[in-house]
């Protein structure tokens, strides 16, 4: 039974709506809030925002709505923090075919590809993402356009162009190679002095330890962390040695399982945190093979229109044709004998004690940014048996946490940023709620809500 206080924070909020009462301040009321602290839930919450911050959190029993409030609702629903995505690619949306895309669209990137990608993330309850992997302009000036409110979009942290031995051909915009130490050096240098977020660096274990090392060296001396891919036993290895913070990704192609050498590295790195120092991070974005089959069999989610939002005709339609035969894209050929082996690799990751956070690779072939978190989620929870407040915490507190702004977003308490979220239901039971978010707020500025895009938020200034 509801309090009367409850109702009558309800009749105050139709006064206010239908007196066209409009106001920086809002209070959201009735929800249950799971904090991103993973403390027991908080229910008929009351959380209230002023100039995009949470002022105060409490209950319908413990704390009032001040007068001139804007009253929104949020009973029967989960309220959480907004989502965060480490791993995404704004360049690309779905399109199966790299090397004509890369060519195609590359004067479009920062015009429609990139600004597309961010509103379908946003839309998605993703007010927080990192971009690992773009050319440096690009990611720099759709980063702080978002944030100065010109598109909208996550707070995005970008990492510009990858770090690897050498560029495959045709992508040196996005992928620089280095040649001796003291290139390593120069170009970190360089991302570093243009403002990247951190350092993405990649086949590690076909540099010299002097490369791979002045890499992670350099970016440690800016106060940027390394992300570096983990495909190859001896890249995890080096990555090990020289003192990388995040490996993304399972790796290992089809292999059953990680190298036992590997695993007690692992562990000695991760009990070596508890002392000194971070703890190892680890992103595994599993979502995309293990579910490449039924997508394969059964592609009617590549139907929908999410992906859509901020892309021209043609672009819908080249993307379309791209991906209109699954069973064929070279790319995934080798993902059917890749999904048996993630439960294992999944599990010793868990058990070796590294701190993992939500990522996907979203915007890979048949991968829709309006569609990928919610379904690593989903296999994190149903698959993995990771629990529902563990995987949350993983796309919330964490993320935050590794990217050193824990202080300011990744959790609903008071003194942090107003990122906020609500679905409809028990998201504690039901993970998969999350594919469609109800409420997005992010900064106090409401982007969704009863489903529906506020379009007046969305845009473009």
């Amino acid at each position: 039974m509801k309090s009367c206080k409850y109702m009558a924070y309800l009749v105050l909020a139709v006064l206010m709506v239908t007196s066209g009462f409009a106001q920086d301040k809002k209070a959201l009321v009735g929800g249950t809030l799971i904090n991103g602290l993973g403390s027991t839930p908080i229910q008929d919450s009351v959380i209230l925002v002023s100039g995009g911050m949470i002022e105060a959190v409490g209950t319908v029993r413990s704390l009032a709505v001040p007068d001139g409030y804007q009253i929104i609702s949020t009973e029967a629903m989960s309220v959480l923090p907004g989502l965060w995505d480490m791993h995404v690619h704004l360049m690309i949306t779905g399109h199966s075919d790299y090397a004509y895309w890369d060519l195609e669209y590359k004067d479009r990137l920062a015009s429609e590809i990139m600004p597309a990608s961010a509103v379908q993330l946003l839309l998605a309850g993703i007010t927080s993402a990192r971009d690992l992997g773009a050319p440096l302009e690009e990611s720099i000036s759709i980063r702080d356009r978002i944030n100065a409110g010109e598109i909208p979009g996550p707070r995005m942290f970008m990492s510009g162009p990858f770090i690897q031995k050498a560029a495959y051909p045709g992508t040196e915009t996005f992928r620089w190679g280095v040649d001796g130490a003291r290139d390593a050096r120069e170009k970190v240098k360089r991302l570093a002095d243009a403002g990247v977020d951190v350092i993405k660096l990649i086949d590690q274990d076909l540099m010299t330890l002097e490369e791979a090392k002045a890499v992670v060296d350099e970016a440690h001396k800016h106060g940027l962390k390394v992300v570096a891919h983990a495909h190859r036993p001896p890249e995890i290895r080096r990555g090990l040695e020289i003192g990388i913070d995040n490996f993304e990704h399972t790796g290992l192609s089809a292999a059953p399982a990680y190298p036992d050498d590997v695993m007690v590295m692992l562990k000695e790195r991760t009990a070596a945190s508890m002392i000194v120092g971070e703890p190892l991070y680890w992103t595994p974005t599993v979502e995309g093979l293990w579910n490449y089959v039924s997508t394969r069999d059964n592609p009617e989610k590549l139907d929908s229109s999410c992906w859509h939002r901020g892309l021209e005709q043609s672009t819908i339609d080249d993307i379309r044709g791209s991906i209109s035969e699954p069973s064929e894209l070279t790319y995934m050929l080798l993902t059917p004998k890749r999904k048996p082996t993630l439960l294992k690799k999944f599990s010793q990751l868990r058990e070796s004690g590294v701190v993992m956070i939500i990522g996907t690779d979203s915007g890979i072939p048949m991968k829709f940014h309006c569609q990928s978190t919610w379904n690593e989620l989903d296999v994190w929870v149903r698959v993995m048996g990771v629990p529902a407040m563990e995987a949350i915490q993983a796309a919330t507190y964490w993320p935050a946490k590794f990217m050193g702004v824990d202080e300011q977003w990744g959790t609903v308490i008071a003194g942090r940023h107003a990122d906020i979220i609500a679905v409809k239901g028990d998201v504690l039971k039901y993970i998969n709620l999350l594919q469609d978010v109800d409420f997005v707020m992010k900064g106090g500025v409401i982007y969704k809500q009863d489903g529906v895009p506020v379009e007046s938020a969305l845009v473009a200034k």
